[in-house]
């Protein structure tokens, strides 16, 4: 990665890191308080950790449209005024409902789409699967994070101190947002591929990525489903207390991470891309069929999870960047919003459904039906085509006039086989985005030769 990608890939993923982590931080926590917390009941506890799923999945559309039209780094700051101020709202809660309703304010800065699209538009094609991977590498850790550290806090500061927490980390991404972020101006090389809401439709029929958006819908509904009740199942089953479970979660993470890398290496090549997904959801399925259909024991919980995790945190690092190449040029915002959008509607169903089920069934009803959604993914995951890889190409514009910008992009806009091109001002630097069996590299010497000669 050169200077730009790797300052806006580490900014981005730290800022989506510490925003989910403020997130997750009660999950293992909320539950406890249902005797504690005025008017609280398990139905609203269940509502007061799915509803940010809810807002989130509600709002990513139009903030990944607004992205594409007013640009990426407003609708960033935006996102995360509101989860400060929801937060802000949470800490002072005198009830359960003050809480739902911070927690809904919170998820309401709906800024995946963006993140992921701004990532996409800073990044070569080259080096997407390893910057996007790397951005869900923080977002899986956050939450194996939330869950080791949540009770422990919640011991120190209490609820609304870990409210107070994730408002501060998100008023310092704000900071980080201004600071580090630079400034991206995209263009592309037809007017006819700007943005509309007939977008959002078309994503829906284009059926690569409508596989793609039902398969994060599938990943973290069978996440949040998991854990709705695993934690309370380790401390009924096992004798392990719930500030004690980061000594389950961490190994489980550090040997999961250390089986997702080289499959994730492996994803890089373009030609094993595809199968490496296909790979992930079939570990992710024989994870929840061992759940399903093997008597559980501490040894088949920790390879249960092991499996998970590795399925998981290996699909969470491939998908966005697989969506991220599929997305119509000039459309990413858009069909990441749509992306998100079915992730967190997982999320929200996940929650109510885990929940439901482990209320009149039991764990084993649970794990049964999660089973049943891994194979359902895994024989939809076939159906994805392989998609047009793109090349990409960095100008250096330092040596080339003000003046004639405009008209040098103008250029490059009409070259065959350019697709998209991305100005980033602030550093002097364009992206081309090009098809690489119709693009000719001397074209963009010519172009920049000529206005070396007027010059």
């Amino acid at each position: 990665m050169n200077r730009v990608e790797k300052r806006s890939v580490i900014t981005l993923s730290s800022i989506l890191g510490v925003r989910m982590l403020g997130l997750f931080l009660i999950l293992p926590i909320l539950g406890l308080y249902v005797n504690v917390i005025p008017y609280a009941t398990p139905f609203t506890i269940g509502i007061a950790l799915g509803i940010y799923g809810l807002t989130q999945a509600i709002l990513q559309i139009p903030f990944g449209y607004l992205s594409d039209r007013i640009g990426r780094k407003p609708m960033l700051i935006l996102g995360l005024i509101l989860f400060t101020l929801g937060s802000i709202i949470a800490a002072n809660a005198s009830s359960i409902y003050a809480i739902i309703l911070g927690r809904a304010l919170q998820g309401s800065g709906a800024i995946a789409s963006v993140a992921l699209a701004f990532l996409s538009d800073v990044t070569r094609e080259e080096e997407r699967t390893r910057a996007v991977a790397i951005l869900g590498i923080s977002i899986g850790f956050s939450f194996i994070v939330a869950f080791m550290v949540g009770p422990i806090l919640d011991l120190i500061v209490g609820l609304s101190g870990i409210f107070w927490i994730a408002a501060i980390l998100s008023t310092l991404a704000v900071l980080a947002v201004i600071v580090l972020l630079p400034e991206v101006s995209v263009n592309t090389s037809r007017q006819d591929t700007q943005p509309t809401w007939t977008d959002l439709f078309k994503s829906f029929c284009q059926i690569d990525l409508l596989a793609i958006d039902i398969g994060i819908f599938f990943l973290h509904m069978i996440l949040a489903a998991l854990f709705v009740f695993v934690p309370i199942f380790i401390v009924e089953n096992f004798q392990s207390s719930s500030t004690e479970q980061w000594k389950i979660y961490g190994p489980v993470l550090f040997c999961s991470v250390l089986g997702m890398l080289p499959l994730l290496r492996l994803s890089m090549q373009k030609k094993y891309t595809f199968f490496v997904l296909r790979l992930g959801v079939a570990i992710l399925f024989i994870a929840l069929l061992m759940f399903a259909i093997i008597p559980i024991s501490f040894t088949v919980i920790m390879i249960g999870l092991w499996l998970f995790f590795l399925g998981f945190t290996l699909l969470e690092a491939l998908m966005p960047s697989m969506m991220s190449r599929l997305a119509p040029v000039g459309k990413k915002g858009s069909a990441i919003g749509v992306y998100n959008t079915f992730q967190f509607m997982g999320i929200f169903s996940g929650g109510l459904i885990g929940g439901w089920l482990y209320g009149l069934y039991g764990a084993d009803g649970v794990f049964i039906f999660l089973a049943c959604s891994g194979l359902a993914w895994l024989m939809l995951i076939l159906a994805v085509r392989k998609p047009n890889f793109l090349e990409s190409r960095m100008i250096d514009l330092k040596k080339v006039p003000q003046s004639e910008v405009s008209a040098l992009l103008e250029k490059f806009q009409s070259m065959e086989g350019v697709r998209e091109v991305i100005l980033i001002p602030t550093e002097e630097i364009v992206h081309l985005r090009v098809e690489a069996e119709k693009f000719n590299d001397h074209d963009v010497n010519s172009a920049m030769g000529c206005l070396t000669s007027l010059n």
